[in-house]
């Protein structure tokens, strides 16, 4: 693992405005509207903390989440809302679920496509969300998707398919096909021209940093947050720097594969351009697998975000293992590669001696009172079942 820390900006940053409390309150309750929403459970895993001499280890489960088994169908079905509010001309709040799914405004839409690019997560929830609207979805898929993935897809009546492209390049493909066709582009990357779905996502995926902040037994003193583009991260950094400004901010640390690792090149670059990682990306964490940053994101995260940590595999197959086989009585929670790596960075750094500076330089210690986000479930389960049963990509 390699640990870099952002750049400070000379002007006073101030956390932005549409990810306060205030706002994602709103987004919330949009979300709140769906007869599906739960809260999904934040775990308290005391057993844990106390092997690794620290004061709490919080792991968000996002597992629940609308039965999906991922937290990105918040980002998707709030940037969709929003989408139809502003084409309806109503405000978002006079378009809760039940009267979006209606016939009524069905009608009044007309037939649209939603299309996007995804490893598998985003794209089910663009997919579930258009089936509810009785409209249609079209998804791109990088090269490697695993075929479970494509057929969550698939099985929410959606057209998807996988690609012979990195996850960027299929990003450019369904942006082209989006403006050849007359399609709707659901993606939270952004581009000059194209913000406003991107930002509406990141405000969507405030719902799950609402949430665990509300079931937060007290203020942590570090976050850990995996990213890919860096859409859900700054969303989370975002929030938890407007409810804890200043010097009360928990440290928040962002974490990559180390075969994807644009958030941290930037970073150690300092030099205020996003650097991007081209070609291949053979990381085992496929939702991560993503090489050019949000520079929506990237704007929050360089005020909000502490470190940018890279990691390889193993870590990620670490934490798969620990939080599925847990300590004592500590809660099971069945995570997936992207969404465990957070807590194996986390726990081997408390663990393992060899990174005792980086520990030091993060500010771990037994006073610490950490949280993760397991992003997702076991959304492969050939892969997780390669990991946890059979100890591929084991620790070295």
């Amino acid at each position: 693992m390699q640990a870099a820390a952002f750049p400070r900006r000379p002007d006073a940053w101030q956390a932005p405005v549409w990810l306060n409390e205030q706002t994602i309150q709103e987004v919330r309750q949009f979300h709140a509207s769906f007869p599906m929403y739960r809260q999904t459970p934040l775990r308290d895993l005391n057993h844990l903390a106390g092997l690794l001499g620290i004061r709490k280890f919080l792991v968000k489960d996002e597992s629940y989440r609308f039965g999906l088994n991922a937290f990105k169908v918040l980002g998707g079905s709030y940037a969709i809302g929003n989408y139809l509010a502003k084409k309806l001309g109503v405000p978002l709040t006079d378009l809760p679920y039940e009267r979006m799914i209606s016939d009524e405004i069905h009608r009044e839409l007309g037939e649209i496509t939603f299309i996007t690019a995804t490893d598998g997560n985003h794209g089910r929830g663009v997919a579930w969300t258009a089936k509810q609207l009785k409209q249609h979805a079209v998804v791109y898929m990088p090269k490697g998707t695993s075929p479970e993935r494509l057929e969550n897809i698939r099985n929410e009546g959606a057209e998807a398919s996988i690609t012979d492209l990195n996850y960027d390049d299929a990003v450019r493909k369904a942006a082209q096909e989006a403006k050849e066709k007359g399609w709707v582009l659901v993606q939270d990357t952004s581009w000059d021209g194209y913000e406003d779905i991107p930002r509406w996502i990141i405000q969507g995926y405030g719902t799950m940093a609402l949430e665990a902040y509300e079931q937060l037994p007290e203020r942590p003193t570090h976050i850990f947050l995996q990213a890919g583009v860096g859409s859900m991260a700054s969303a989370v950094s975002g929030f938890f720097a407007n409810v804890y400004p200043g010097e009360e901010k928990p440290v928040i640390v962002i974490v990559e594969p180390e075969q994807a690792d644009c958030i941290f090149r930037t970073a150690q670059a300092a030099d205020g351009r996003l650097h991007a990682v081209t070609g291949d990306m053979p990381t085992m964490m496929a939702g991560l697998a993503c090489g050019e940053p949000c520079r929506l994101g990237w704007e929050v995260l360089a005020g909000a975000a502490d470190y940018a940590l890279r990691c390889d595999d193993s870590i990620a197959a670490k934490g798969m293992r620990l939080l599925g086989a847990p300590a004592g009585d500590d809660s099971r929670v069945i995570s997936g590669e992207s969404g465990a790596v957070t807590s194996g960075v986390a726990v081997s750094l408390m663990m393992d001696e060899q990174y005792e500076q980086l520990k030091e330089k993060l500010r771990l210690d037994c006073h610490s009172v950490i949280l993760c986000f397991s992003t997702e479930g076991a959304t492969d389960l050939l892969n997780y079942r390669r990991v946890v049963w059979d100890g591929e990509h084991a620790s070295l």
